[in-house]
């Protein structure tokens, strides 16, 4: 029969109570020799307190979600990004004891239900519209702390953690501009519905500018950021006779070169192509490919850095903290044959 608190307590000679502060932490009015005798009777029978019982004596439930949106009858699908942040979120969190909750968003209505039913310290929203974001109130809210990664949303509610997206967009341009490319496609979901795409495309059309080159508008593709959507319109792309395209996601532009493929199109013999991200993906696809670089560790770390410093009550910056990017080439790019 597993051991229990009071069978610690009672060889210990001392109260339930007080093992329940020692091992939770709260042993400031135990003398160390208790505590250490305790501690000792703790590790020889390997005892483990239920986590219930650590968050009721700490009043902390030690968690942590990650909320994503989600349809409402589908699969929670996360793609190689999110996967990442996932992954590096949740090394995180656990460093410093905390546990992960990831939970899929199909209806406004979920957040207030995620953040209250399961007694969160904390809640990272990941991959929501920047009106989504603004539209949370308070009493949606209550005391959760609330941190907003890749958003432009202004909600005082949520602390925000970004990559700079202007400048990556703008690299990936640059990179193009310079091999000497002019039909540049520009490949991403519609620009309105968040300002991580919106201010990529803003960069991209800055490189323009700054080479003193005109872009042809016909060259924007709405796309949705999944490989089967790439993979349909890099058909489109090869028909329009883009020479290069930029992909707002590297899942995106592995379709893209498929569907490039398809069309009879070589990669990047006749179309280079630049994604974003730098997903783990994107040096597993054939040819490798050149992406811009999110540092996704830094992100996370960043993320929980801000969370803990405010569930500490520590001040944490009004304005969004925006991390570096940088060009990281591969095989997909190189000058158009023309240049060549």
């Amino acid at each position: 029969m597993p051991v229990t608190l009071k069978d610690i307590a009672a060889e210990a000679g001392v109260s339930p109570a007080t093992v329940s502060n020692v091992v939770n932490g709260v042993s400031a009015r135990v003398s160390s020799g208790t505590r250490e005798r305790i501690l000792r009777i703790v590790e020889r029978h390997g005892y483990v307190p239920s986590a219930p019982a650590r968050s009721l004596a700490a009043k902390s439930s030690r968690l942590v979600g990650l909320l994503v949106p989600a349809a409402d009858r589908d699969s929670l699908t996360i793609n190689p990004h999110t996967a990442g942040v996932v992954g590096m979120l949740e090394r995180e969190l656990r460093r410093h004891d905390y546990h992960l909750m990831l939970r899929g968003i199909a209806r406004p209505a979920e957040v207030t239900e995620a953040l209250r039913s399961w007694r969160l310290d904390g809640a990272v929203l990941l991959g929501f519209h920047d009106a989504e974001i603004d539209r949370l109130k308070r009493r949606a809210v209550g005391e959760v702390v609330l941190v907003a990664m890749d958003t432009y949303a202004e909600n005082p509610l949520a602390l925000r953690v970004r990559s700079d997206d202007h400048e990556g967009a703008r690299l990936a341009a640059a990179h193009l501009l310079g091999l000497g490319h002019r039909r540049i496609a520009f490949a991403g979901p519609e620009s309105s519905a968040t300002g991580v795409v919106r201010q990529r495309h803003e960069g991209f059309r800055r490189a323009f500018a700054d080479a003193g080159a005109a872009w042809d508008e016909e060259l924007r593709f709405t796309v949705d950021t999944t490989h089967a959507a790439g993979r349909e319109a890099g058909t489109r792309i090869a028909a329009a006779g883009a020479t290069a395209v930029v992909a707002t996601a590297d899942v995106l532009a592995i379709g893209i070169m498929e569907g490039l493929a398809a069309a009879g199109r070589s990669v990047p013999g006749d179309v280079s192509v630049v994604g974003y991200d730098d997903a783990d993906i994107a040096s597993y696809a054939t040819p490798k490919l050149t992406t811009v670089a999110q540092d996704l560790r830094a992100k996370a770390a960043v993320t929980v850095r801000l969370l803990l410093d405010r569930l500490a009550g520590r001040e944490a910056p009004a304005a969004a903290v925006t991390l570096p990017v940088e060009l990281v080439r591969r095989g997909t790019t190189a000058a158009p044959r023309a240049f060549s």
